[in-house]
């Protein structure tokens, strides 16, 4: 029988046992629809009874154009170098050190300004899970082999290439792009991280298939 998102859901719910709370990571490339199913989870996990399942993107450890000006990393925003990723490990730990009596606040990413937030996430005491989501969870270079070790699972979405393309481009359009733009921005930048953020799906304890991911509206 093919995946399901029901089943997933079953999946998730499973995670947090005996009052701990839990991590699920999911992974994918730009435009496998990883926020979408994050944010599908969360909304009918929460559906009955008090929220007890947050999200936490990886996005909002993107360092700020500023930075990346300095650095001279702008023109490849988005490639593993231009995220704080020890910093993303260390709420991730945090987190799964909770919970506690403290609200955990973490940054959100404003696609519209392409910028991160500063507590803009508020992780509450009650949340027992926590599903976080981005490309990079499962990279084994740099600072992010820190993020594998602190996630309970980690899924990764594949989504058959010509669709994920199709998305990605129409995302830059929705925020600004012109389609000719769009599309030079995917093939130069986003798709060189694609391509190394899927060597990386081996190493997933799940990978959810297209059968299985919520449907995205373009």
């Amino acid at each position: 029988m093919p995946l399901t998102f029901d089943d997933l859901v079953l999946r998730a719910r499973s995670l947090s046992r005996g009052g701990r709370r839990a991590i699920l990571g999911i992974a994918g490339s730009p435009g496998a629809g990883k926020s979408t199913l994050a944010e599908r989870l969360v909304r009918e996990l929460n559906r009955t009874g008090d929220p007890w399942v947050a999200h936490v993107p990886m996005d909002g450890f993107h360092l700020a154009d500023a930075e990346l000006e300095r650095l001279g990393r702008r023109d490849r925003k988005g490639a593993p170098d231009t995220f704080d990723a020890a910093g993303y490990a260390a709420l991730l730990r945090r987190l799964r050190d909770g919970p506690g009596d403290d609200v955990v606040y973490a940054p959100g990413f404003e696609r519209v300004l392409e910028q991160p937030l500063a507590g803009a996430i508020p992780v509450p005491p009650t949340a027992r899970l926590v599903i976080t989501e981005g490309n990079y969870l499962l990279l084994n270079t740099g600072a992010w082999p820190r993020i594998r070790p602190l996630l309970d699972e980690v899924w990764f979405c594949e989504l058959p290439e010509p669709e994920r393309v199709r998305r990605l481009v129409a995302r830059h359009e929705r925020f600004g792009k012109t389609h000719e733009d769009a599309v030079a921005w995917v093939e130069r930048s986003d798709q060189r991280n694609a391509e190394l953020v899927a060597a990386t799906g081996d190493r997933a304890d799940l990978v959810v298939p297209e059968s299985a991911l919520p449907r995205v509206s373009t």
